[in-house]
């Protein structure tokens, strides 16, 4: 049974009221709602009676994950047309900037503005920085206002306005009078405000879709009784999400032909007709996806908490309005809209977001598949291979292993009795960071030590590459997309699960920021990315995140366990206040 709102808002039980909403009091048993009937539907499954399990299941039986919802496979699509539009049209940027117009198909370097490599890069950046920055302001408009769904239809009709922009300033004539580069400029601001918006709420709300609340016991063809369990099916919906994004990011090889081989409207174009699949999908699930209303001024209430928290000592209890009352009993309390379990809330945030402090070192790692990398090809044998296209590797890795790692190597470990937990697929996320950095120090190694240049490749810029084969190259990125499935994915799952219902884009948009403080990171890098010091950077990287990796494990390993406790405390401050409130 489903409610209506009066804003045509329909929820599930699961989120009927904001404090109660978060599928993941799973972890902790939660009973406050039938467990979906259409979401516990799994192919594989014959009818089970399902209850929860005991306690002896619990330590006997495998977890599985329930059936994704199709609710939840419409957001993914969503997130694919949006993924495909920005890396299809973000693809040509470097061309389009660096080089001058020429009407000449298939030049060996096409372009329209002529403005330089510095200036190309540093627009570069700075859409890639702005992207990650705007995240924050969707998750406001999303959490106070209007909620992720409508969120999401706002910010697409902004991202469109951005690529049709910058689509018609890069036709032939629009090149020539000069509208180029304002064009670009103004389309990168409106773009980035949409991405920004639509990358804060699709990820949180591509998992609300699941709307079971409790593990469950089923019984399988196999006559096998397994627990199906909520926190595994938020794992798969994660795992194929990124896996949509990835499959999204391959547009830019479409893109960077369609500029060199034709025109770069065309490139340009191809995204902006892609992107109407996400508008299509929004409305064909309108009535279908599950709503989430927004709760009002809850960073307000957030940064007002903090400021008394500061007052009293760093102590949040300060800021509960029962303390406060303590206190200062004759005070006026009116400027108090929370209760003591927002208090509670708020702590739970900050224990989650302090695992995003790591991240910024990983996303130095991983933007040097479109840096570094991508230089470092282009010192190698690449048999007609464009140097920009071998990144590629990265997502066809990561396509190709989603799908083992959701279907064989997770259920694999589960079925073994090692459930590996996110702080535990975190840590290795970042070791085989650092294993791919340590490779490409031995890749660069292998290049200074071989002729013609050795470690003097771009003395000469028409000089022959290094006899060193771009194959060595394939395990650097194999090694950062098993990175990213253990790390980035796991970012993404533990963003929205450790985050209270009234702040999950927010949390989601600390995550992505995280993005951006790896840009600015990267800087402090810059003075080794030249030969012969390339190798002492990638070195130092790989046991950055080696240490790093050993520090998060050592910090956070009884994470998982400590949060379940402190779930079920704040569980039964939800039941007490529910009860107040009938």
């Amino acid at each position: 049974m489903k409610r209506e709102y009066d804003d045509d808002t329909t929820v599930s039980p699961a989120v009927e009221m904001a404090y109660k909403s978060d599928p993941m009091m799973a972890a902790v048993h939660s009973s406050l709602h039938p467990h979906n009937k259409e979401a516990t539907h799994m192919t594989e499954v014959i009818e089970g009676d399902g209850r929860e399990p005991t306690l002896e299941e619990e330590s006997t039986l495998r977890r599985v994950a329930d059936h994704i919802p199709a609710s939840a496979w419409l957001v993914v699509v969503v997130e694919f047309c949006e993924r495909f539009t920005y890396y299809g049209l973000s693809g040509p940027f470097q061309n389009y900037i660096q080089y001058p117009y020429t009407s000449e198909r298939g030049a060996e370097h096409p372009g329209a503005i002529g403005k330089g490599q510095q200036t190309a890069t540093a627009l570069n950046y700075f859409f890639q920085f702005f992207c990650y920055v705007t995240p924050i302001l969707g998750a406001i408009v999303a959490d106070q206002y209007l909620g992720k769904y409508k969120t999401i239809c706002v910010f697409c009709g902004i991202y469109m306005l951005g690529v049709l922009v910058l689509t018609l300033t890069s036709i032939p004539v629009a090149i020539l009078h000069g509208a180029a580069l304002p064009g670009l400029v103004i389309a990168m601001v409106i773009i980035g405000l949409g991405t920004g918006g639509i990358k804060a709420n699709v990820s949180p709300m591509v998992a609300e879709q699941y709307t079971g609340t409790k593990p469950t016991i089923k019984t399988l063809e196999t006559g096998e009784k397994v627990i199906v369990d909520p926190n595994v099916t938020v794992q798969s919906i994660f795992n194929w999400f990124y896996w949509s994004i990835n499959l999204g990011s391959l547009s830019a090889i479409i893109t960077t032909n369609a500029e060199k081989y034709y025109a770069f409207w065309l490139a340009y174009l191809i995204p902006l007709l892609m992107f109407n699949g996400a508008v299509l999908a929004l409305w064909w699930g309108k009535d279908k996806v599950v709503k989430t209303p927004p709760r009002g001024s809850v960073l307000l209430e957030a940064f007002r908490v903090f400021g008394i928290a500061m007052k009293n000592g760093n102590n949040l209890d300060a800021a509960k309005p029962s303390e406060i009352q303590a206190r200062m009993p004759e005070s006026d309390l009116a400027f108090v809209t929370w209760d003591d379990v927002f208090i509670d809330e708020l702590r739970l945030t900050l224990k989650a977001c302090s695992v995003f402090c790591f991240f910024p070192l990983y996303w130095v790692i991983y933007n040097q598949i479109t840096t570094n990398l991508t230089s470092q090809a282009g010192t190698m044998l690449l048999y007609g291979i464009p140097n920009d296209v071998v990144n590629n590797i990265d997502p066809i890795v990561l396509i190709i292993f989603i799908p083992i790692f959701d279907k064989i190597v997770y259920p694999g470990f589960r079925r073994m009795g090692l459930e590996l937990k996110p702080v535990t697929r975190i840590s290795l996320g970042f070791l085989f960071a650092a294993i791919a950095m340590a490779w490409t120090a031995i890749v660069q190694h292998k290049i200074y030590i071989t002729g013609p240049n050795y470690a003097c490749t771009l003395c000469d810029p028409n000089q022959t590459p290094n006899n060193v084969s771009i194959a060595w190259q394939i395990l650097s990125y194999f090694f950062i997309a098993i990175s990213e499935i253990f790390a980035s994915i796991t970012g993404l799952e533990f963003a929205f699960t450790n985050a209270p219902a009234t702040m999950k884009s927010v949390v989601m948009s600390i995550f992505l920021f995280m993005n951006c403080a790896g840009a600015l990171l990267g800087f402090a890098f810059l003075p080794l990315t030249k030969d012969p010091l390339l190798l002492w950077m990638y070195t130092g990287l790989g046991v950055a995140a080696f240490i790093i990796s050993a520090v998060i494990y050592y910090l956070f390993r009884d994470y998982d366990k400590t949060m379940i406790a402190e779930k079920l405390a704040l569980q039964a401050k939800y039941d007490a206040r529910a009860e107040k409130d009938l």
